[in-house]
């Protein structure tokens, strides 16, 4: 339920804090006063659409607040969960500012939220009625989700069964109609991944050749220059004309026979020693080197080719082997996925065929038994019709045509509800009722029934009240006082009989202060809601038998 409201700088409301309480409560006040305001800025609690006109003239921004308290296993929490704002059960703030700007400021417990994610909440706290707009009841796209609320313990399990049978069916349509949507790409792609697999496979390419293969081609290249100094070297160091390793050789032994005699001449003898086998492992070393060394033109001839083989394949793969041979792991587990299910097409079809039927049959069972749920929610209607003196009212919950078995998400059916408010009339749309006053019975009569199943914390009625008086203007007060047994109800009324019965008075009233025009809110005691009732029924004078009459009605209502 709304525990508390508060209103900043909003329209001609400077600061007000309302408190509310289970039950009924109405907020009267002359025309203009600001009832509605506050109306429309629970509205905007709600996720309603914002404009900077609601700012009071003067100001930067407007500040709306509701604190609401809940059961723990209210439906909010479920979608608090979803969109992650973090709660617990002691209670749920909603806060929206609105800028001059046109920016728009949303939080959910102190958390900053999005205006659909606010509205998905909202939607679940509060459920405004006014004159001309009735939401779910006006709307014919959304009756079918009353009457499923309406036959929940009937169908419930019925309307599981079906969508998880449809989604099954929408996927692998799905799957199948891209398939033959696109099946000339498809078979282009099909070539393309065979062509390049088989290409890549037949390089059989190494990770690290091509390093390998550019070291060698390096030194096929430059053989001359490397053979040529690797001779000379051998020569320099070993050769008939000049033997510097053997000139080494006899330092070595000179400097040895003399390194025992001091510690400098020791070191000496050490680097000597250790330059003189370097120098022989060198000499080993480039010998090797001399006697392996070939120049195979072939060779360099192959090793080209297999070099501009593996360029081409990195132009078209990837900047290297791996990543080519990553490439080449993907594209081979796309191409066996293709190739079963081209073989898996005629079985993919039949299974498409098999999941329709499989729907359009949990289709029908879900049909049958909403069409017994409508039967009953028409003689709940007429009932509750009946109460509001409307008893010659036909009530119908129609069934559209569906000749084709056309399958949605909500299964084969599509309704709206009709009503023929007065024998002799057509039936016709309850959307395009045009009677004011009939409307608002109609739409208490439906939700007296709904009320208790939509599990809305607060139920709002703006003025539905509006064109009736007299005996059914009494009706509507009990129907509304009734709702209220199962939900909060805030209504805003100009009947006294509405006025009478609520379990809580408020009083809206507005005044100048300081040359500007305010808004204050009051709660009324029981002396103050006669006088109120006297006003809402004798008008500017009121008079003693007017009072006698407030009271009575006061009586009335709560006896």
């Amino acid at each position: 339920m709304l525990s508390s409201l508060t209103i900043k700088d909003f329209a001609i409301i400077d600061k007000i804090q309302i408190d509310f309480q289970p039950k009924m409560t109405v907020l009267t006040g002359e025309t203009g006063a600001g009832k509605s305001i506050v109306i429309d800025a629970l509205g905007l609690l709600a996720g309603g659409r914002g404009s900077s006109d609601y700012i009071r003239k003067g100001k930067k921004k407007a500040l709306l607040q509701a604190l609401f308290i809940l059961p723990e296993d209210a439906r909010s929490y479920q979608i608090l969960d979803e969109i992650g704002v973090s709660y617990d059960y002691s209670g749920l703030i909603l806060q929206r500012e609105l800028y001059r700007n046109g920016h728009n400021i949303c939080r959910i417990n102190g958390e900053l939220v999005n205006l659909a994610n606010m509205r998905r909440v909202g939607e679940t706290l509060i459920d405004i009625h006014g004159q001309n707009e009735h939401q779910e009841l006006m709307h014919p796209e959304k009756h079918l989700s009353l009457l499923d609320s309406f036959a929940d313990k009937q169908i419930g399990s019925l309307k599981e069964n079906y969508y998880q049978s449809y989604q099954r069916y929408r996927q692998e349509k799905d799957s199948l109609e891209k398939k033959e949507k696109h099946e000339k790409e498809w078979a282009q792609r099909l070539d393309m991944l065979q062509f390049q697999v088989q290409e890549i496979k037949t390089a059989q390419l190494q990770t690290d050749e091509e390093e390998q293969l550019t070291e060698e081609k390096y030194q096929l290249d430059n053989y001359q220059a490397i053979h040529d100094a690797l001779e000379n070297s051998y020569q320099l160091l070993s050769g008939e004309d000049i033997d510097a390793l053997g000139q080494v050789g006899s330092v070595m032994e000179q400097i040895q026979r003399v390194s025992g005699l001091s510690s400098d001449l020791g070191q000496i003898s050490q680097r000597v020693t250790d330059a003189y086998y370097g120098l022989a492992d060198s000499v080993h070393e480039i010998s090797n080197q001399l006697s392996t060394m070939e120049w195979d033109e072939d060779r360099l001839d192959q090793i080209e080719h297999r070099l501009e083989d593996i360029h081409q394949l990195k132009r078209k793969y990837g900047s290297s082997i791996p990543e080519i041979l990553s490439y080449y792991q993907k594209i081979k587990a796309e191409l066996k996925d293709m190739q079963k299910t081209g073989a898996d097409s005629d079985e993919q079809k039949a299974y498409v065929e098999q999941l329709l039927r499989d729907s359009k049959q949990s289709a029908h069972k879900l049909s049958q038994q909403r069409k017994k749920a409508a039967v009953q929610l028409e003689k709940a209607v007429h009932k509750e019709l009946k109460a509001l003196y409307m008893g010659k009212a036909i009530f119908k919950v129609k069934f559209l045509d569906n000749s084709n078995d056309d399958l949605n998400a909500q299964g084969m059916d599509q309704i709206e509800f009709y009503i023929q408010t007065n024998p002799g009339e057509s039936m016709g749309p309850l959307s395009r009722i045009a009677s004011g006053g009939e409307l608002s019975r109609i739409m208490l009569a439906l939700k007296t029934i709904f009320a208790q199943r939509q599990g809305v914390t607060s139920i709002i009625f703006d003025e539905v009240d509006t064109g009736v008086s007299g005996r059914v203007a009494q009706a509507i007060a009990e129907k509304i006082s009734l709702i209220a047994q199962n939900s909060q109800v805030l209504c805003i009324t100009h009947l006294p009989q509405v006025a009478a019965v609520s379990d809580h008075h408020y009083l809206v009233e507005k005044k100048i202060q300081k040359g500007r025009t305010e808004t204050s809110v009051k709660q009324l005691a029981r002396f103050d809601k006669v006088e109120e009732l006297a006003r809402m029924l004798a008008g500017t004078e009121i008079t003693d038998l007017a009072r006698e009459h407030a009271a009575e009605l006061l009586k009335l209502g709560h006896p």
